[in-house]
């Protein structure tokens, strides 16, 4: 009997968006969890940079379209703006693959992480169905070097590893 070989590989994305104006009632979400007293994150859906660079690290695996193909009609045609919805279409793309671990990094100003840091992973986890052991988020202001550690906006790299048995 022949013994099957596990391959693996790396997708990696990222995404960023700029902050609304502070009277904006749109909540902020990074990572699908709300971030109160923090303008949302200008984009037509709810611009969670978190889950859109999910996405795009999904779409450098699959090759498939789905920040600008399937997010793009389930927003705009279907009004379906929560950022989670897309990544559970992205995941399909997979086909055999299997996510084993998820490095994330968000650089912003504010708002402040460091005290949601365990509930995205939670969330990730979930809506990724893998442990959170396999969900690694680091946050950085970026010392005002960028944009982003300005304080105008968020922006998230995401690396996926995936396993496959051939």
């Amino acid at each position: 009997m022949q013994q099957k070989t596990p391959i693996f590989r790396t997708g990696i994305g990222q995404d960023s968006h700029r902050f609304l104006s502070p009277d904006s009632s749109k909540p902020c979400i990074v990572g699908g969890v709300i971030f109160d007293s923090t303008p949302g994150l200008d984009h037509d859906s709810d611009g969670d940079v978190v889950y859109h660079a999910i996405c795009n690290a999904i779409t450098s695996l699959s090759g498939a379209r789905i920040l600008d193909g399937i997010a793009y009609n389930l927003c705009v045609k279907d009004g379906i703006t929560d950022s989670q919805v897309y990544v559970e279409k992205a995941l399909q793309s997979l086909g055999k693959q299997k996510i084993v671990h998820v490095a994330l990094s968000i650089e912003g100003k504010k708002p402040h992480f460091k005290d949601k840091i365990e509930a995205m992973r939670h969330k990730i986890a979930k809506v990724l169905n893998i442990s959170i052991s396999q969900v690694g988020i680091t946050a950085t202001s970026g010392d005002g070097l960028t944009d982003f550690g300005c304080g105008d906006g968020i922006q998230c790299f995401a690396i996926i590893t995936t396993q496959e048995m051939l």
